[in-house]
């Protein structure tokens, strides 16, 4: 049987560090784990860390938690999987819906190069084995945004499979020891997506938008290699930074461009792994960690109280903190998977493979895509702790954070200041207004280049620390001013006077003799106290270190 046609879909290529939003709006701070001792790769479950929902009593055995993921993301692509109707965010309803994805009899599907090229690269960089040939099958099930009955996706013989997703978790006291872990990666496929149900309440409705109807997924399903919420979300989070770095997904969890859904039990160790419930349609990282805790803690209570786990869907309840039943779980048997008839299978080729006089329109060359594969989250972090000396739980907080890194990379490359402090300000600082304001990075009225004009006013000592951060809250309140207009403004230069500076510490001590005696007696903190008291004096614009060595002198003298 042939191979089927590809139809083309233009779309320009992403950088390789984009960067889109993932869960909540900020995601700040350093990839966090389970705060569990162990190391673990390519474990089994018995060899997970135990996680303990509740205090065990005398005589109580502790549980352990198994955690498992299906991801969807959606492709980044111009037009859907199979139709050529637009892809589009926001549309108005049901504006982007050709007679395919409305399932009017008589239409075929026309299978989308770009998607397939997008889930071959995300097996490469996710060490799959790519199937030369894979299949798609017809998957039933009956919802009202379904026309079809069916969702045509890749049951039998997947794109790609037997893969795997490294992702370090910060443990220990500091959060400053990084682990890395492995989750195993049984299969990606290609599927198609739901409409959407729009439920009025009001009017007791349910209206249908089919805009999505048809829209390229990846499916990615990871094995039950996590134990809990934590852990979960670091590994989606690793994920969504992998498919932003390839371009091959916008993976914006707000926009339900990335969803997931997390299979969980509990058992007790060394026993038969227990019942799973798979709770559905997870679009935030902190919705994902609650979700699963909250699920391992329900089904431990319900267990210790001797009743039973239910095989069952369920959703979480973000206002409750918990999650409530929606169905009972199908089983395979009831989606009656069967062949697609309308798609032959799909071929794909190496460059040994590769018949000769190929179409190259036609063909997809593993191997081609193979070499186009960008740099990945996983090295761009070694690159910034190699180059610039950063901490490594620094680095996942420049990368984790939206538009971080390119900021960081381009303060870097208009200031003189030390690597170090400028991640400190950026980490410390910067990061901490965005919190306070709950801005994105692109939100900021601090642009790169005021700060590393800052920068090297503070490198130069032009202007004290303390100063520093008073231009930088200006800076905040007042955009389109530089920083040094507003050093100029407010008169925050540093005294390049010695003898003024000199007169003026001379005239502090005697205005405060026991301070001074305190300090000849060995009081450690009494020279910080003139050292206020000089700047105090100074209006701040004396450098600290100088203020120090002057009075040092004086009182050795």
């Amino acid at each position: 049987m042939a191979a089927p046609m590809l139809r083309g879909c233009c779309l320009a290529r992403r950088g390789a560090l984009a960067c889109i939003d993932g869960g909540s709006r900020h995601g700040r701070g350093a990839a966090i784990g389970c705060r569990s001792s162990g190391k673990r790769g390519r474990s089994s479950v018995a060899q997970q860390p135990l996680i303990t929902a509740q205090k065990s009593g005398k005589g109580e055995h502790a549980w352990a938690a198994v955690v498992g993921l299906e991801i969807h993301a959606q492709i980044s692509s111009n037009s859907k999987l199979f139709s050529g109707s637009q892809v589009q965010f926001a549309a108005p309803p049901n504006s982007l819906v050709s007679f395919f994805d409305a399932s009017l009899p008589g239409t075929l599907p026309v299978l989308n190069r770009r998607c397939v090229e997008a889930a071959v690269m995300t097996g490469l960089a996710l060490k799959c084995h790519i199937n030369k040939k894979s299949l798609f099958d017809r998957k039933h099930y009956f919802y009202a945004d379904l026309p079809a009955g069916y969702q045509i996706t890749q049951q039998r013989l997947p794109i790609a499979v037997n893969g795997s997703l490294e992702y370090s978790v910060c443990v220990g006291k500091k959060q400053s020891q990084v682990i890395t872990r492995t989750a195993r990666i049984k299969q990606i496929q290609l599927e198609q997506d739901s409409g959407k149900s729009l439920h009025d309440e009001l009017r007791s409705q349910t209206l249908i938008d089919l805009n999505r109807a048809g829209v390229g997924l990846l499916e990615v399903v990871l094995e039950p290699d996590m134990s809990c919420g934590e852990e979960a979300a670091t590994a989606v989070r690793e994920l969504q930074l992998i498919l932003q770095a390839l371009g091959t997904s916008q993976a914006n969890m707000a926009e339900g461009q990335l969803r997931v859904d997390a299979n969980i039990s509990v058992h007790h160790p060394g026993e038969p792994l227990g019942v799973r419930t798979e709770v559905k349609n997870l679009n935030s990282a902190r919705f994902l960690a609650r979700a699963i805790d909250s699920e391992i803690e329900r089904q431990i209570i319900e267990l210790e109280n001797g009743r039973e786990i239910l095989n069952e869907t369920r959703s979480f309840d973000c206002k409750l903190g918990c999650t409530i039943p929606m169905r009972d779980k199908e089983g395979k048997q009831d989606y009656r998977f069967m062949p697609e008839p309308n798609l032959p299978p799909l071929l794909l080729y190496d460059t040994a493979s590769l018949p000769p006089g190929a179409d190259p329109q036609q063909v997809i060359n593993i191997d081609r895509i193979r070499e186009q594969l960008p740099e990945l989250p996983s090295e761009t972090r070694e690159q910034l702790i190699q180059q610039y000396g950063m901490l490594p739980e620094h680095s996942f907080t420049i990368l984790n954070e939206v538009g971080l890194l390119e900021f960081f990379q381009n303060v870097i490359k208009e200031t003189r200041a030390e690597p170090k402090k400028v991640t400190s300000w950026i980490l410390n600082n910067f990061l901490g207004f965005l919190k306070q304001q709950n801005l994105a990075v692109n939100e900021s009225p601090v642009t790169p280049s005021a700060l590393a004009e800052l920068l090297n006013l503070l490198d130069r000592k032009a202007i004290s620390s303390s100063a520093a951060k008073q231009v930088f809250e200006e800076l905040w309140r007042s955009k389109g001013k530089t920083p040094s207009q507003i050093v100029s403004e407010k008169q925050l230069e540093l005294m390049q006077d010695g003898e003024a500076l000199d007169r003026v510490c001379l005239a502090v001590m005697e205005e405060h003799p026991q301070v001074v005696l305190a300090m000849k007696r060995g009081n450690p903190r009494a020279i910080n106290k003139l050292i206020g008291l000089v700047r105090k004096a100074t209006l701040s614009r004396a450098d600290p270190t100088v203020i120090k060595e002057i009075l040092e002198k004086k009182l050795s003298s």
